[in-house]
Parts: C-alpha cells; structure tokens; sequence
C-alpha cells in the first residue's frame, strides 16, 4: 500500500471497500490531485507476486484505448470520424445497403445497429460455454461476416453495445495507416503516454494475474481474443492505469492532449427517458460540481473498472481476479467514485 500527504482517509476507505469484494485479488486505486493511494486484498492467499505489481485483463475497457486511438488518427487528420468504415477496409462485398453507411463514429458508440458479436460466435458459445471462441477468429473471417451481417437498425438511430463493431476499428486503423492494430496502438498511445507495463499479450509468467472462474478456485487461461483484440485484448498494470486515468485528467499540451479532450465530449443520450450519457467512448453520469467518467470490462476470469471525475481531479481504477455478479467490484468501485467526487478534499 502507498499514500501520499492527505490519503489515509482514503487509504482507509479504500481497505474497507476492498473487504466488501468478493474476489480472489483485488486492487483498488485512488490518484486524487496527482496523489496516488493503492490498497490490495482479496479472498485468497496473497500471490508471490504482490497483486499491485501484477497485470490484468481489461476486457471491454480495452475499448478506451482503442477508441482514444482512432481520436487520435482523427485529431492528426489520417481519417474522419465520420469515415464509412467500409473506407477504411478492404473492398468487401455488402450484403446489405445499411451496412455502407456504417461509419467509424457509429462503431465507437455503439450506434452501427450491429449486434453484439457474430451470430456463428454466438452459437459456438452456447455450445461450448467454457471455451473461448474468440482465440480462432481471425480478422479475414471477422470482415467476411461483417460482409454479410444485416445491421439490426439504420446506423446512427439507436444504441446498442457491440464487440463486433468496435471489433471492426482495429482493422479498419490498420487498413488506413499500413500498420497492424498491436503496433499502432503501442506507438501511437502507449508509449506516448509512457505505459511501459501495457500490452495486448501475455506477459512473463509470475506477472501476469490469474483469473478464475465464479467459483473463485477454477483457474482460467488467459483471454486471446483474436480478431476482437480492438474491444478487449489490452491487459495493464494499477500504475500504468492510474497514469492512464490522470492523462484524461490532466490532458496537458502532450502529443495526445486533442484526443484526450475529444474522448470527454457529450456526444449522445440513451438508456430510459435518455437518462445516461455517452461520449466517444466513456460512459457519463450526473455527479457533484460536475461529471464523472467511467467504463468496465470483463474477461473469463477477471474484471475492470476506470473511472475519473475531472471537476475534483480523483480518479479511480479497480481490478479483481474474478468475473461474477456477486463479485460487487465495479458497484463498489462506482459507488466510491461517487462519493470521492462528492467530498471538498
């Protein structure tokens, strides 16, 4: 556990949030002003590793890095946010009309009217509910299905998550620039933001966390998430996310600070009587002195949760070994956002 002046406070709400997930692992992490406060724990015996000094899987969280990315192509001017992303990949034979007028902006908010994942990726899953479909799929089927995939509604009209059209922006960067999505990511957002323990693969063994099933024993093989690496592949460390969080804080004058602001921007409102707001690729809420910023992901074994609320300065990260609705990790790591948002300090 580090602290820094002013953070026992929070150091202590921060183990007694910690005691109320149930998870193997668990790291939770605070930077508020630029101080930064970690706390770890969890309900197994602690790994040879310390659990702050270990990388996770992001899962769906991947999608900021991503979507950052394209902003960040957009800000620079190597494409348009509002590319038909049928532009920016090989010709492919459409099977349907609304499928061409899908751009790089309704894939980024899940606005493309695409379903959540492939139908054949759907029925392997029900099949074989334990295994990971996504390691097999490669990018040529992922465009071939595209191809031929009817889009539920016109693009742009309705709101509706999808791994398969965010799927589609790491090609789709790829195909533009003449570099693969892994390289592009890490020399364009990585290395800028200077993420040294970021990455889209496994690391050493002994540095990467362990994920487990909802039993919280059965141990689970690291996530390949083959073509759908753009929605879910990155897997990083609490320092590195917490410098990931104050760059969106802080944007600065750095060489990412226009893609930064941009992913900050209230584009549109869903969910009941349009309550919920969406940026590029943030999901906003109502909180005091101004919003606070958040997204979660989930692979086989593990789950994420990035928040940051920029009128306060406090950003929150928080990491378990365990996927599981009884887990609790992304409701406590919200509700303490929340109310670290609504503090004076």
């Amino acid at each position: 556990m580090r602290t820094a002046p002013g953070g026992p406070g929070i150091a202590d709400r921060l183990a007694d949030a910690v005691t109320r997930i149930d998870a193997p692992d668990v790291v939770l992490a605070v930077t508020r002003q630029g101080h930064r406060t970690v706390v770890s724990g969890g309900t197994a015996l602690a790994p040879p590793t310390p659990r702050p000094a270990l990388r996770y899987e992001l899962g769906s969280l991947s999608k900021t890095f991503s979507v950052l990315l394209l902003a960040d192509l957009a800000v620079h001017g190597v494409l348009s946010l509002d590319d038909p992303v049928t532009a920016r990949l090989p010709r492919l034979p459409l099977g349907h009309p609304w499928s061409g007028r899908i751009t790089l902006r309704h894939l980024a908010t899940h606005t493309s009217g695409l379903p959540r994942i492939p139908t054949d990726l759907l029925l392997g899953a029900l099949v074989r509910p334990y295994e990971n479909g996504y390691s097999d799929y490669d990018t040529e089927r992922l465009l071939r299905t595209f191809a031929r995939t009817r889009p539920r509604h016109r693009p742009g009209t309705r709101w509706h998550y999808s791994n398969f059209g965010l799927a589609l922006l790491g090609p789709a960067m790829g195909h533009t620039t003449g570099t693969d999505y892994p390289d592009l990511l890490t020399t364009r957002v990585l290395k800028p933001l200077g993420l040294t323990g970021t990455t889209l693969a496994p690391g050493t063994t002994g540095t990467d966390a362990i994920g487990h099933r909802s039993n919280g024993t059965t141990p689970v093989r690291s996530a390949d998430m083959g073509a759908f690496a753009a929605a879910g592949a990155v897997r990083s460390t609490p320092d590195d996310l917490l410098t990931y969080v104050e760059a969106h804080l802080f944007p600065g004058s750095g060489p990412l600070a226009g893609a930064l602001r941009t992913v900050r921007i209230p584009l549109l409102r869903r969910g009941w009587r349009h309550r919920n707001t969406h940026t590029l690729t943030w999901y906003q809420h109502p909180a005091a002195r101004g919003p606070l910023l958040f997204h979660v992901g989930a692979t086989f074994g593990q789950q994420a949760f990035v928040g940051y609320h920029p009128a306060s300065g406090t950003g929150l990260v928080a990491l378990a070994t365990r996927r599981g609705r009884t887990c609790r990790m992304v409701t406590t790591a919200y509700e303490l956002l929340y109310a670290l948002a609504g503090d004076d300090g």
